[in-house]
């Protein structure tokens, strides 16, 4: 035991001089409790030297500078080659004006910022995501000269696709068709954070529907709920022109999920769809072996306590989103767009009966490994800290990652190989290991007006990098928002 302690943690005799001990010496018991307490002290004395290594040797580099806010969406911001970030430009830190006219690009490496698009006639433009093979970004876009019943919101938004070597040049993603009937293929409202699926194939998107936010249900109701949809890239969609706010689009469009306006309390039935995630780079692999398409998703939910809470779901998704289903792929005046036959949405989490139930934390959006075997989300756990946490697209229980003192601050997002969760905690930028569950810093802790931002913490394609945003205070003392980029290894 002597000959271990010493080998294993020279340390020890260090420890004693600090604690004022002798050394230990012999083989009576009282000597070997203290050779393994002197042990125990000697791995975490390694493990917080580890971590603030991890923290002073990481390398964290400012790419943008200069005055103007900027917005990096939660994912798709790296280019193919992971060497340009795209994002847009807003008045405020947190982005909730939606007033940018601008989607810019920073080249990484040398600084270099284009610009991609520029809006005009009034209307504004932002979360701009790339294409996971292309050099395309898609964003959203609000009305060109807007007016008092059409200004810009979340039923008068719509996606439009950009090529980077035609700058300027903007193309509708998703149609409009506003007047009956509507046109399949075509929507009635407004689309919001466009992802690209693996291939490039595929656009998810959360959706509110202008028809039904003008219409009203008995007693003056709401009859616009949000919803999730995917655009079939290449399939263009041609509609009528008699309502000057309908347009064509370069894509296929349909709703995925179902909700209702009224849940049955304690149902799966949902009032809400939002904050989507493609289920893996390819889908995942079903208990059959198959590899089936879907999107992830939080469903707001009533549980038999008449408390309202989000929960994890699932929209499996056919492999041609074109054959209509139970109702009309375009809706009518009085019922929204019917999803596509073969659509199967199921409910993976049942929280209600957690001390803090449902998913908890900071506004995040659902991220599937790359495999696809594992839908990340956060939620707290029993002392209130908000933690990672998993479940399985095949269902069962969910898997607690984290046991952090410091709550999951961040959106998150998987690194390529699918070991790594990058997220903020703590005013740090942090690698989460999924299999061990432990979490490391990448950067060391600032002060509370410099933390990273919780908006935004993307790996990069390669792996190498995780991008993120910071809120400084220029010479000037004028504040704005600054991408960084730091080193994921």
């Amino acid at each position: 035991m002597e000959e271990f302690m010493e080998e294993a943690h020279p340390g020890s005799r260090a420890w004693c001089a600090i604690v004022g001990l002798p050394p230990p010496s012999g083989r009576s018991v009282a000597s070997i409790l203290l050779r393994l307490v002197l042990a125990v002290l000697s791995l975490i004395l390694a493990g917080v030297k580890a971590i603030a290594t991890d923290a002073s040797e990481a390398t964290e580099t400012q790419v943008t500078s200069g005055r103007g806010g900027r917005i990096l969406t939660n994912i798709g911001v790296w280019s193919p080659d992971s060497r340009w970030l795209v994002y847009d430009t807003r008045s405020d830190a947190a982005g909730d004006d939606f007033n940018g006219t601008r989607i810019e690009a920073v080249n990484v490496e040398t600084r270099e910022v284009r610009l991609v698009y520029e809006s005009r006639h009034e209307a504004r433009c932002g979360v701009v995501t790339f294409h996971p093979k292309r050099w395309q970004v898609v964003f959203i876009h609000g009305p060109e000269n807007p007016t008092p019943d059409w200004t810009y919101g979340p039923f008068h938004r719509q996606g439009v696709c950009v090529d980077w070597d035609q700058p300027g040049v903007a193309v509708s993603l998703d149609a409009r068709d506003l007047s009956e009937p509507m046109t399949p293929g075509a929507l009635r409202g407004g689309s919001h954070v466009h992802v690209f699926n693996g291939d490039g194939t595929l656009v998810s998107f959360t959706y509110e529907d202008h028809v039904l936010a003008l219409a009203r249900g008995a007693g003056g109701a709401d009859l616009n709920q949000r919803n999730i949809g995917v655009s079939v890239v290449g399939r263009p969609v041609t509609v009528k022109k008699d309502h000057v706010r309908n347009h064509d689009g370069k894509a296929f469009t349909v709703l995925v999920s179902r909700t209702e306006n009224a849940p049955r309390p304690g149902s799966d039935e949902i009032q809400k769809a939002f904050e989507e995630g493609w289920v893996g780079t390819n889908g995942y692999v079903r208990s059959d072996g198959r590899r089936q398409l879907a999107l992830a998703f939080q469903g707001l939910v009533i549980n038999s306590r008449g408390e309202t809470n989000s929960e994890v779901y699932i929209a499996e998704l056919p492999a041609d989103l074109t054959v209509p289903g139970a109702g009309p792929l375009g809706g009518t005046a009085v019922s929204r767009p019917s999803p596509p036959h073969g659509v199967e949405q199921r409910r993976l989490t049942r929280t209600a009966d957690r001390r803090f139930a449902g998913i908890q934390g900071p506004r995040h959006w659902l991220r599937a490994s790359p495999d696809g075997s594992a839908i990340a989300f956060l939620m707290k756990d029993d002392d209130g800290v908000v933690q990672l946490w998993t479940v399985s697209p095949l269902g069962g229980p969910q898997r607690q990652i984290t046991r952090n003192e410091h709550p999951i601050a961040s959106t998150f997002t998987w690194s390529p190989d699918g070991r790594s969760l990058a997220h903020t905690m703590d005013r740090s930028i942090c690698l989460t290991d999924v299999a061990h569950g432990t979490t490391r810093r990448l950067t060391a802790p600032t002060s509370e007006r410099e933390a990273p931002r919780p908006e935004a913490c993307v790996f990069s394609p390669d792996g190498t990098k995780v991008a993120y945003l910071r809120n400084l205070t220029d010479t000037d003392g004028l504040r704005s928002n600054q991408i960084f980029v730091v080193s994921a290894r």
